[in-house]
């Protein structure tokens, strides 16, 4: 097997896209995709049936709407929305996102749509 000795920076790799609403995969772990996304305005409501969601603020400001009431990150804050829980992510000025879940995985989760999408590779 081979082995990468490069560590991930991840403030190089958010410079090299941006696009909004659109995850690039930065990693690998077992079954599931480490990925940045860069957000600006309101997403669609959605779920993600068989799977949590981890979402790590990297830097701006992310609101996460949930029906039973929003949840506010900053830097260096994480939360994760439970498998099954209707969410909405809202980010009012340009924010960047890490985010942890199984490879595969839609961003829209059951609701598809057209800002449907597979996470890219940005390798």
């Amino acid at each position: 097997m081979s082995v990468s000795l490069d560590p991930v920076n991840i403030a190089r790799a958010l410079d090299r896209f941006s696009e909004l609403w659109t995850q690039k995969k930065i990693a690998d772990l077992n079954d599931y995709e480490i990925k940045l996304a860069k957000l600006k305005g309101e997403f669609v409501w959605h779920t993600h049936p068989e799977t949590d969601e981890l979402f790590l603020v990297v830097s701006g400001r992310l609101t996460i709407q949930l029906r039973e009431g929003d949840v506010v990150l900053g830097p260096g804050e994480l939360y994760v929305v439970p498998r099954g829980v209707e969410h909405c992510p809202v980010a009012e000025e340009e924010t960047a996102i890490l985010l942890v879940e199984p490879a595969g995985t839609l961003n829209t989760g059951d609701a598809g749509g057209p800002m449907s999408k597979a996470a890219e590779s940005l390798g």
